[in-house]
């Protein structure tokens, strides 16, 4: 083969090349994920063990339910799916920052400077809201939610809530509650992307209001206690983003950004 051709053929590979390493460097990430999740459904499955997670995790319910009631399973095989389901999702969860952490490894070598300055903290900062909001969720709004239920519950029906529906219930509150906690993270990036500015962000606080009761209206229970528990700190939570967004626009400028614009030479 001739000097040409053989020039003809890398150059040909070349841009085969990168895809097949950033191929490899997926799988390789997705792996090491993959194994994280592994050794914390490992560790969790020895100690404190499944049935003791789900424990933990009704542990809110049973405090509000009456002397003597438990939940129920009416599945054959619900007592042993159920408690597999939380051990899953509290590996994952417990897994999340390495997941989170191969994730930004990955994308990190193709971003300039200021866009990491930018992609890091939100990165960051929506997993930190996320279990602040699945916490909130569970320390307080679960107890006050079940024991507003249960003051009205008639004096002849006995609660036997089903496990399962229980476990329905309480990821469709983790899901609404950190979601919900990511309004900051949403603002942010909106304001940054140029979507909006921040003053039409200060102009929307009103209907943004509205907007927070009515979405808390739909994925809470029809009780006034979940509702204000969400609404209220997704207003709280828009008032932090619209102060986060005009810092981090300043923070994660582009350098020619930064750059005095130039006037025209004049004849």
């Amino acid at each position: 083969m001739s000097e040409p051709e053989t020039s003809r053929d890398e150059a040909s590979l070349g841009p085969e090349q990168p895809f097949v390493a950033h191929l490899i460097e997926l799988r390789d990430r997705l792996m090491r994920s993959m194994i994280a999740i592994g050794i914390a459904v490992a560790i969790l499955a020895i100690y404190p063990g499944p049935g003791q997670l789900y424990d933990l995790l009704a542990q809110p319910l049973v405090a509000n339910l009456p002397q003597g009631a438990t939940l129920i399973a009416t599945s054959v095989i619900s007592p042993f799916m159920v408690p597999l389901k939380i051990l899953m999702m509290a590996a994952f969860l417990v897994a999340l920052p390495v997941v989170l952490y191969q994730v930004w490894a990955f994308v990190a070598p193709g971003l300039y400077s200021h866009e990491k300055r930018l992609v890091l903290p939100l990165v960051v900062s929506s997993t930190v809201l996320f279990f602040i909001g699945v916490a909130f969720c569970y320390f307080f709004v679960f107890g006050q939610v079940f024991k507003f239920i249960q003051s009205f519950a008639p004096k002849s029906i006995t609660a036997a809530p089903d496990i399962e529906a229980y476990l329905s219930f309480v990821l469709t509150m983790f899901l609404a509650f950190g979601l919900a906690f990511e309004v900051p993270v949403a603002v942010v990036v909106l304001a940054r992307l140029g979507i909006v500015n921040v003053e039409k962000l200060k102009a929307f606080r009103g209907y943004f209001i509205v907007l927070a009761f009515v979405v808390a209206a739909i994925v809470t229970p029809p009780d006034v206690v979940s509702q204000l528990s969400l609404a209220i700190p997704m207003c709280l939570l828009y008032e932090l983003g619209i102060w986060a967004a005009s810092f981090f626009i300043r923070y994660s400028r582009a350098p020619e950004e930064n750059l005095p614009a130039q006037t025209p030479p004049q004849d």
